[in-house]
């Protein structure tokens, strides 16, 4: 049974009408400037973390003081999913949150504690590296080709 055009055409409407009716909008101006704030205030709390090891340990190397830097972020980032505190900042920061140190603890951890019932094993362990998979695997494919791009560029210079 074949139907006629303007039916099609009227459904297709209606259906369109309601799309816009129910899909949210967003501020684009306003959604840039929280991800720059949130991102730029994440970027601040690491750089002051830096500076007080600087601070405290000046006799340590900078690798180490980038190490140490490192780790807290990570370790605040996992403690802040933990308390479901994570979720509200990237509501509020969007991209922004998704700084790559921060976004891959929050991606690990949010995923363990999701997939806890299951078990340590076959819940936490295998989802968060199903979830965190293909951002492992892009790093190491993507970081090979900019080597073998630079190799090939410091061979022809």
């Amino acid at each position: 049974m074949i139907k006629d055009d303007a039916a099609i055409k009227a459904r297709n409407e209606k259906y369109n009408a309601y799309v816009k009716k129910v899909s949210p909008t967003s501020a684009g101006f306003k959604s840039l400037a929280h991800a720059f704030l949130i991102g730029g205030f994440t970027c601040l709390i690491a750089q002051f973390v830096a500076e007080t090891y600087r601070l405290l340990f000046p006799q340590m190397d900078i690798d180490f003081v980038a190490n140490a830097t490192s780790v807290t972020i990570i370790t605040a980032a996992i403690l802040i999913t933990g308390l479901g505190w994570y979720d509200v900042i990237a509501r509020i920061g969007g991209a922004g949150s998704f700084l790559p140190i921060t976004g891959f603890a929050n991606a690990m951890s949010s995923a363990a504690m999701e997939y806890k019932s299951e078990g340590i094993i076959f819940g936490s362990n295998v989802k968060t590296f199903t979830v965190v998979g293909p951002v492992i695997v892009n790093g190491v494919v993507w970081s090979t080709v900019a080597g073998l791009i630079r190799l090939v560029a410091e061979l022809i210079v």
